[in-house]
């Protein structure tokens, strides 16, 4: 790294869901976890661990501006699970490039229905599982 400002900033973020911007978003994180079980290893008092599949998960923070996803909460009381397609596509100016991923067979976990207090800006988490990504574009130092 040769400078500081080639640190990527979250301000410069963007999501979209099925094709859809997302303006209000402030906050994206997706992960995989590790499931793992324990392998007895003889001649050590240490067991180590297998990883034997894997959990991807992640949740979007979006600022409170309308009712998003309400229709998401019609479908679950109709005993649907909607699956969406989200891409994150952070690219700061000051960074080598722009890292876009695109994660496959979203479903979101719950469905806020309200979430308010007083004297406070209004925002909503959107937990969610997924089970594929792909890396459409990766930030390479130049």
């Amino acid at each position: 790294m040769d400078s500081a400002k080639r640190v990527i900033s979250g301000t410069w973020g963007e999501l979209w869901v099925d094709g859809e911007l997302i303006a209000e978003c402030t906050a994206c994180q997706a992960k995989y976890t590790k499931n793992k079980e324990t392998v007895t290893m003889c001649g050590q008092m240490v067991n180590d661990k297998k990883t034997v599949s894997l959990d991807g998960t992640g949740s979007l923070t979006l600022n409170k501006v309308y009712s998003r996803f309400h229709d998401s909460i019609d479908s679950i009381l109709q005993g649907r699970d909607s699956r969406v397609s989200i891409i994150s596509n952070l690219a700061d100016p000051d960074s080598y490039g722009a890292e876009r991923i695109a994660l496959y067979n979203v479903s979101f976990d719950d469905e806020t229905l309200a979430d308010w207090a007083g004297g406070k800006l209004g925002t909503t988490t959107h937990p969610f599982t997924f089970t594929r990504h792909k890396f459409l574009d990766i930030i390479q130092p130049e």
